[in-house]
């Protein structure tokens, strides 16, 4: 299954793609649900424009691991079927794509229960840093922001 941390310009996956990979799955016949969730870079928020967002880790490896280690995690908590997650890297657009999860499970229940955990621990427990250009200035926000 897909769980990546990819590098601008090394390879574009879509929401669509995960989705139709995880339709794929042997298991498919046991699923009830699929649940889906794309992370996009937000241009507005209040007074503050975002114009680029460039997203790093500063251990491309070590963060690798820990997303595959959270998604087994994850999966073995709330019994569901697959999921997959794509991260972005690199410098980035409002309304670009940043994060990408689809999880397969037999009901929606611990589907998504699993999905939103997902969601939570990759942004708070991995290394990222966000340095986002704004109207502002620039800021950095490191993981858990």
């Amino acid at each position: 299954m897909t769980i990546k941390l990819i590098k601008q310009g090394e390879e574009e996956i879509t929401i669509n793609q995960l989705i139709d990979e995880l339709k794929k799955i042997p298991q498919i016949a046991e699923c009830g649900a699929i649940f889906a969730f794309e992370g996009l870079v937000r241009g507005e928020e209040k007074d503050l424009s975002t114009h680029t967002l460039n997203m790093t880790t500063l251990d491309y490896d070590k963060s690798q691991m820990e997303l595959e280690k959270l998604v087994e995690d994850v999966k073995d908590k709330h019994q569901v079927k697959e999921v997959a997650v794509i991260h972005y890297l690199g410098k980035f657009q409002p309304g670009d794509p940043l994060f990408l999860v689809a999880v397969a499970g037999a009901h929606r229940q611990e589907t998504r229960a699993a999905l939103n955990e997902v969601i939570e621990r990759v942004k708070y427990e991995l290394e990222f840093q966000k340095e986002e250009e704004t109207n502002q200035g620039n800021r950095i926000i490191m993981s858990g922001g």
